[in-house]
């Protein structure tokens, strides 16, 4: 049976994963009721752990006491819910197949030509079949991953989803849902999933060890 995670638990994870947004898109990020994550922001922003940012930028963030305390309730989760060695040997199989992944982006992004890369402008079918064909392989591969995560903790639960509709979408010819930032694509989810282990595991982004990077291959 998966565990539940804490709700301020689940609105300090929104910030992390979904900074300068609004309390609509964490709480679509979270799984919670928008009403309820607007009151949860407010109560973190008292508790000097969010802040709302109105500007260029507009949207709340966590302060850097919040992203620590976020780091800790999420260690504690860990230890409570005894999901520790599931979200690393998870974390490991993600690692072998994530430069892949980032591989795949650049090639829907370029294309060769006359032996130079140029922008895709998706006119070269069988370029792009090949594309799609290694993002088939990939979500072949990550679903049982997420499906183990979802498996011990129920936060993970909506990954699986999200990667399917991305590559449905992609693969209806809606070109801009394999690596488009500003919209669910299935590079946004997949670097969502990415930035959401390394939360769990207390990884910071960049500073994944070298050797754990070669084991996973």
């Amino acid at each position: 049976m998966p565990s539940p995670s804490d709700p301020d638990l689940l609105v300090l994870l929104g910030l992390r994963l979904r900074s300068f947004a609004s309390a609509a898109v964490i709480a679509d990020t979270v799984g919670l009721p928008e009403a309820d994550t607007e009151a949860r922001l407010h109560g973190l922003a008292d508790s000097g752990l969010a802040r709302f940012r109105d500007g260029r930028t507009t949207g709340w963030m966590p302060t850097p006491e919040g992203r620590a305390d976020g780091q800790h309730r999420l260690a504690v989760e860990l230890g409570a819910t005894g999901t520790g060695a599931i979200i690393d040997a998870a974390y490991r199989r993600f690692l072998a197949i994530n430069q892949r992944m980032l591989d795949a982006c650049t090639d829907w992004q370029l294309r060769p030509v006359d032996g130079a890369q140029v922008v895709n402008d998706h006119n070269d079918a069988s370029h792009d079949r090949r594309v799609m064909a290694e993002l088939a392989d990939l979500d072949g591969r990550v679903q049982p991953i997420v499906a183990d995560l979802a498996g011990a903790l129920i936060r993970f639960g909506e990954y699986g989803p999200r990667l399917a509709v991305a590559r449905a979408k992609v693969e209806g010819g809606d070109v801009e849902w394999f690596t488009r930032p500003t919209i669910d694509s299935y590079h946004t989810v997949w670097f969502e999933l990415h930035e959401n282990l390394l939360a769990t595991l207390g990884i910071e982004r960049g500073s994944e060890p070298m050797a754990l990077a070669e084991e996973a291959r």
